[in-house]
């Protein structure tokens, strides 16, 4: 009984090894030729976020491969933001360029390094970026909890600043793509996102 018992417990572990949700795989080439939208203006429904003001500054779209996800827990920003995306679109979409790229993140940034480089800094810097997601409902936090390394998503929402009604704390968005360094991530409320993977993904 004991022997059955333990092999019972063998392929029930390697079952659930073998079905871990890993990166999605979808082959070389650019998967995201699409740049992200930003327009100034547009209707800016505030949300009830208590003891936070906020300041809508854009409209913002955007398809992109995950190239990265960190949650966090900790603090005001992770109260508002759970979530940070390190997001990529054009040769940033490209697994074949993606494989010679080392991505990471930690403190709310993302980062990368190269031995190599295997398309120019310049564009490494503008076709991709971290943005930290205000969830606007339960609905689309559920699905960004979904998202994998690797994934394609597409969302829509508006870039904004937060300041604490309390302390004064504040936490702004960047407004351009083309910066790097402190500041230079999209802080955005989100009020649709979408997981566009193609069916055919290796997961």
């Amino acid at each position: 009984m004991k022997q059955a018992l333990f092999i019972l417990f063998v392929l029930w572990a390697g079952w659930k090894l073998y079905n871990q949700p890993g990166p999605v795989t979808l082959g070389p080439g650019v998967l995201v030729p699409e740049t992200p939208i930003q327009e100034k203006g547009g209707s800016f429904v505030s949300h009830n976020f208590t003891g936070y003001s906020f300041t809508g500054l854009a409209r913002f779209r955007i398809k992109a491969l995950v190239l990265s996800k960190r949650d966090y827990s900790d603090g005001q920003a992770a109260d508002l933001a759970p979530t940070d995306l390190a997001l990529g679109w054009g040769n940033m979409s490209d697994e074949s360029v993606l494989s010679q790229i080392d991505i990471s993140q930690s403190g709310r940034f993302f980062r990368w390094s190269v031995a190599s480089f295997p398309i120019p800094r310049r564009e490494i810097e503008t076709s991709s970026t971290n943005m930290h997601l205000i969830p606007s409902n339960d609905d689309i936090q559920n699905t960004i909890d979904k998202v994998k390394h690797g994934d394609i998503i597409q969302m829509s929402g508006n870039l904004v600043n937060i300041t604490s009604d309390t302390d004064g704390w504040h936490w702004e968005s960047s407004l351009t793509r083309n910066d790097t360094g402190a500041g230079a991530c999209e802080l955005i409320l989100v009020d649709d996102f979408e997981i566009i993977t193609p069916q055919q993904s290796v997961r």
